[in-house]
């Protein structure tokens, strides 16, 4: 049996068995959490928060968030971190942590460096199995199951330090990667190790035609932009003509929708795509149907959730926590609400904040969207204007007005008091033209919004730049491609930084 045929085969199985539980999600997490709570009880961190006492206290969910504070990385790391990345055991987790994954998110913030255990490892294996399975349910042809599966990700070349081991997650992942699935991953070792991501790109290229790609997944910007590159290359029509058993796309990391249409033009047939949540914390959920676009979070891999409300009663007007200790559980969230999630996991991360804001659009199923980031919003006057409106306003001016939008950034001009949006369109318009109708869509979607525009937030000013600027920027300040995206909403820093650079071109 061909190498997908197999892995879902065995997705179907575990699948099936995980189905047995339905009905018991919150349960599960409870069994989750116990089980976290007793594997770090010996170590330097279970020993300050009492774990033994949490553990024979019969309400262990309060207990838990009683005596464990909410954390963000930067407070995490200079408590805890620092000392199992210097080497030290029974620091956050049993043993030593041998591998970080380095992620540096779209915050500005320097590399982080995320923990990554065994038993971490062998979660995202048995999720990533799991996510195949979905394949089930389209109807695929059977030349489809003998492909290939294609990664577009970082470097695979790990870095050894004096106590321990760092690089890209997907080079941590490929080190654990299973002999008899190897041949079916492509690029290959040889080709996924360069670090140069223009390099590793050309030899994608040329390599192109040897493979039979089924699946290709990867951050849209950077999978798209290799398409047209192999299109180009080999003087195309389509991808399709090269890899014909192209059929699935699984994507993640930023909002799909306005890279749709651009897939679709580089395609002679249907691309299925399958959305998943996946970040260098851990493997959160992942797309089960084609028809919805919502994931499901996954409650028995490793991972305890808790989610904050994203309002004033939680946070302030820059997005910081206000309150140290208050979080909800999966059975007290609501459909429609924004949340921070909030995470503990089987590589030692204790009610920890990844910045991500998700929504669940079906309680009872788990179903969930990502909706935004905690720093990714404006709120210069009042305007509250998320990275969901931003992308949703972009998105209709792309339809209605037949105008492709490649890349953008925006913030907020404390100076001016308005909104410096910087935008890549495939063709060129009237900016006075775009910027009112920027203007009508936001107020449109958001009446706080148009309420600031009527007495304090000035008119957004917008400049058009070509894409390579932006994707200049990003190898200038060594994040070019893989899973580096570039930030949608800028913060004073980063605008600072974004400001200099274009100021020299």
């Amino acid at each position: 049996m061909p190498i997908i045929g197999k892995l879902i085969k065995k997705g179907s199985a575990i699948s099936h068995k995980i189905s047995k539980l339905k009905g018991e999600e919150y349960t599960k997490q409870l069994l989750v959490l116990k089980k976290l709570i007793n594997s770090a009880k010996q170590t330097q961190f279970g020993f300050a928060h009492s774990y033994q006492e949490i553990l024979k206290n019969p309400d262990l969910v309060n207990s838990f968030q009683k005596k464990v504070p909410l954390t963000e990385y930067e407070a995490f790391y200079d408590k805890w971190l620092r000392k199992a990345i210097g080497g030290e055991k029974e620091v956050t987790w049993p043993g030593r942590v041998k591998y970080f994954a380095l992620s540096s998110g779209t915050t500005g913030s320097p590399s982080k460096r995320i923990p990554v255990t065994e038993k971490m490892i062998r979660s995202f294996q048995r999720t990533s199995i799991r996510q195949l399975a979905t394949l089930h349910e389209i109807d695929l042809p059977d030349v489809f199951f003998s492909s290939q599966v294609l990664a577009i990700g970082g470097s695979t070349r790990l870095i050894k330090k004096k106590n321990h081991i760092e690089g890209d997650l997907s080079g941590i992942l490929k080190k654990h990667t299973s002999i008899v699935a190897t041949p079916f991953t492509k690029p290959g070792a040889r080709i996924s190790s360069i670090k140069d991501w223009n390099k590793k790109i050309e030899r994608i290229v040329e390599n192109a035609p040897k493979w039979n790609i089924g699946i290709i997944a990867g951050i849209p910007s950077w999978c798209i932009m290799l398409m047209e590159k192999i299109i180009t290359h080999y003087n195309l029509k389509s991808i399709h003509d090269i890899w014909p058993n192209l059929h699935v796309y699984i994507h993640g990391g930023v909002y799909m929708d306005p890279y749709i249409d651009k897939l679709n033009a580089l395609t002679s047939h249907k691309i299925n795509l399958l959305d998943t949540y996946l970040a260098s914390e851990g493997y959160f959920a992942f797309q089960k149907s084609i028809h919805k676009k919502s994931m499901n979070l996954l409650l028995d891999s490793g991972v305890f959730y808790e989610f904050i409300p994203f309002n004033s009663e939680y946070f302030d007007s820059e997005g910081s926590l206000k309150n140290k200790k208050k979080a909800l559980t999966l059975n007290q969230v609501q459909e429609g609400v924004d949340y921070a999630i909030v995470i503990s996991t089987n590589a030692g991360l204790w009610r920890y904040i990844i910045g991500d804001l998700i929504r669940f659009v079906n309680v009872n199923e788990r179903e969930l969207i990502i909706s935004g980031r905690i720093k990714q919003f404006l709120s210069l006057c009042g305007e509250h204007l998320s990275l969901e409106n931003i992308n949703e306003a972009l998105l209709k001016l792309s339809k209605t007005e037949k105008k492709e939008i490649i890349e953008y950034t925006i913030f907020a001009d404390e100076k001016s008091l308005n909104h410096h949006w910087f935008i890549s369109l495939k063709t060129k318009t009237s900016i006075k033209k775009f910027s009112r109708m920027l203007d009508e869509e936001l107020s449109k979607l958001n009446d706080d919004y148009k309420s600031a525009r009527k007495y304090t937030l000035g008119k957004p000013k917008v400049e058009f730049l070509p894409v390579n600027v932006f994707y200049d920027y990003l190898n200038s300040i060594g994040k070019s491609g893989s899973q580096n995206k570039f930030p949608r909403v800028l913060n004073k820093k980063q605008a600072d930084q974004w400001l200099k650079y274009i100021s020299k071109r």
